[in-house]
């Protein structure tokens, strides 16, 4: 039998985007900076990005401060619609508005993420081979932090919806060998000050 250990996987949204998205602001930079700073005395394996350019600089800033850290670009860690839920799925009070925000998204977000997704679950959780435990660090985006919280929890698969995630905020789920998954902490803003909390999420959610 082979032996496992567990995994831990620390989810990171990029920093701050420009309107276009093609970069990160002065504050973006800022909260990737501080966020590899807090991750400096953590036993790192590898750092995961997806492909945007707002997640690869974040990636980068991050590993300028863990620079013996491998870094990888993975198209699992990318910005798409994990899964198109049905009517039926959702709410009745809700459905309609939640199925028009999805359409809006571009064709290729919404056609391609589903198998993304069940990629990013194959790739990113679960306990590791071997009885070494296994710490890495998923640079993504809003939704496949909400996609993977939702799956540590065993929520059905359109609660992904409704989970929003700060800019260079952090959160972590161990996978341990015969234990159910653990949400250990939740979009945490600690090593940001407050100044740079709160990006990335709608103005009614700022505190």
């Amino acid at each position: 039998m082979t032996a496992t250990a567990a995994r831990y996987l620390y989810l990171a949204r990029h920093g701050e985007a420009s309107p276009d998205e093609s970069e990160l602001t002065d504050r973006g930079r800022r909260q990737a900076v501080l966020l590899g700073e807090r991750l400096r005395d953590t036993p790192l394996a590898e750092i995961t990005h997806g492909p945007l350019p707002r997640a690869t600089q974040t990636a980068g800033l991050v590993h300028a401060q863990l620079p013996d850290v491998p870094v990888t670009l993975s198209d699992a860690a990318g910005d798409y619609v994990p899964h198109m839920p049905a009517r039926d799925e959702l709410p009745q009070e809700s459905a309609a508005a939640v199925l028009d925000r999805l359409a809006a998204f571009p064709a290729d977000e919404r056609e391609g993420g589903p198998a993304l997704a069940q990629a990013a679950l194959d790739r990113f959780t679960g306990p590791v081979e071997g009885d070494t435990p296994r710490h890495e660090l998923v640079v993504t985006h809003n939704f496949l932090i909400g996609w993977l919280v939702r799956a540590a929890l065993d929520a059905p698969p359109w609660r992904w919806l409704g989970l929003n995630h700060t800019n260079a905020g952090l959160t972590v789920i161990r996978y341990a060998p015969g234990r159910p998954a653990s949400l250990l902490l939740y979009n945490d803003t600690g090593h940001l000050p407050p100044e740079l909390r709160w990006t990335g999420l709608p103005p009614e959610l700022h505190v």
